[in-house]
């Protein structure tokens, strides 16, 4: 026992992202356990606040429902609705009934909004001052009202209906005679988010302007909250994960440690889609097996054209889902993408037809043969590069992510059509 108390003192001078480690690589029992004297000591809830919602929700749901009620309490707004949005709604609605009623307005109205949007994000922990305090007092309310903010870099000044102004630095207020009005450093060109603003728009926005934190408002202009740029990285971590997964049909609710038998029923659908359109591209292959088997050097050539397709398209993919994600491709403005790599799938289908034409014709003496695998390598290519822009293009217009399975989309193609155009050009060549 005396051990244990050695250790959790240890523990307690560590950064809460640390803790979290350390709980994240324990068993469930000794996590909650833990978890447990953590709440003891007053340091279950930054501790959750560092940790993956669906883990700090699974762990908060081995406590007894009191402790995990505090926990709840103490917790920033937004870690706490992160966290309520892994449970059912049951146990959502029970915790919510035995929190503070204005604790529980609070969360039950962040909850309202959709997790991957602006309030989902936000919390509503914000410091707003009336334009008629000098800074003196700014800074002594700030002080006053220091645990109840998400963050004091900024604060915000509102009228009357609660709509936003501008906003005050902590660095203008340090550095201003404390006698001066606050009125005279409000900075009204401030830069606010729609409450209803996409995740990845908020992560652009803060990428653009290098702020850390900025302000919520809705329609009407009344701040409503504040993110935080602790919650953008969040977001832009999880977008390219999500785009990762997206992109090789792998479903967004695995890792690591997840059971082999849950893994296997989420991954078997993909595998079978990727096995019909493998049958897809063997049944061309099938379609002209008369022509292999009269000209059997053609077989060489198979992997190599469909390999180069398949490699040009995902470069393209990559290029152009990334231009998606960052807002570099307007609606509208795909064709100019378009456009631009068909004109490097044809310029690299050139380049690369060259290589295998020339070892075609000094391999076997043909110039037949050159002409075949140079022509049906610039047609790959160009297939790539259009299908390479028209998957997630398609994608997206259809309001799918552009990453959507990309690469097993674009390797049917390539596959496909690569054995196509080399087979009807050796029949037509050959």
């Amino acid at each position: 026992m005396e051990e244990k108390k050695v250790v959790l003192r240890e523990l307690l001078l560590k950064h809460p992202a640390d803790i979290a480690e350390v709980l994240s690589h324990l068993s469930d029992e000794q996590a909650v356990d833990l978890l447990h004297r953590l709440y003891l000591r007053r340091a279950a809830a930054e501790t959750l606040g560092e940790m993956e919602p669906e883990d700090s929700a699974e762990l908060l749901s081995g406590l007894d429902p009191k402790e995990a009620i505090r926990i709840l309490s103490r917790m920033d707004p937004d870690d706490a609705v992160d966290l309520l949005e892994e449970l059912p709604a049951s146990a959502q609605t029970e915790l919510l009934s035995h929190l503070d009623r204005e604790e529980a307005t609070v969360l039950a109205g962040l909850l309202a909004f959709p997790p991957d949007t602006a309030g989902g994000l936000m919390s509503p922990e914000v410091i707003a001052l009336p334009l008629s305090m000098t800074v003196q007092e700014a800074i002594d309310s700030l002080r006053r009202r220091v645990e109840e903010a998400e963050t004091i870099y900024y604060a915000y000044a509102v009228d009357e209906q609660g709509r936003l102004l501008g906003v005050f630095s902590l660095r203008d207020m340090a550095l201003a005679r404390p006698d001066s009005p606050l009125s005279s450093l409000l900075k009204r060109d401030v830069i606010s988010i729609p409450v209803e603003a996409d995740a990845e728009e908020v992560a652009r926005l803060f990428d653009k302007y290098n702020y850390y934190a900025l302000p919520v408002v809705n329609t009407d202009g009344k701040l409503l909250g504040i993110i935080t740029i602790d919650d953008v990285i969040d977001v832009i971590r999880e977008e390219a994960t999500e785009d990762i997964y997206r992109s090789q049909g792998v479903p967004l609710e695995e890792r690591v440690d997840t059971p082999w038998y849950e893994s296997i029923k989420s991954r078997m659908p993909w595998l079978y889609f990727n096995l019909l359109t493998a049958f897809l591209a063997a049944s061309v292959v099938g379609a002209f097996e008369s022509t292999i088997a009269k000209f059997a050097v053609l077989a060489f050539f198979m992997p190599i054209i469909a390999g180069q397709g398949g490699n040009a398209g995902m470069q393209t993919v990559t290029i152009v889902t990334r231009g998606i994600a960052l807002g570099e491709v307007p609606r509208g403005q795909g064709w100019r993408v378009l456009a631009k790599e068909a004109i490097l799938g044809i310029l690299n289908g050139l380049a690369m037809g060259v290589v295998v034409g020339a070892v075609g014709y000094v391999w076997k003496g043909t110039y037949a043969l050159g002409l075949v695998v140079f022509l049906a390598m610039t047609l790959n290519l160009v297939t790539a590069a259009v299908t390479g822009t028209v998957i997630p293009l398609g994608l997206r217009a259809v309001r799918l992510d552009p990453a959507l399975g990309s690469s097993i989309f674009l390797t049917t193609f390539t596959d496909t059509l690569g054995f196509a155009f080399l087979f009807l050009l050796a029949r037509a060549f050959l």
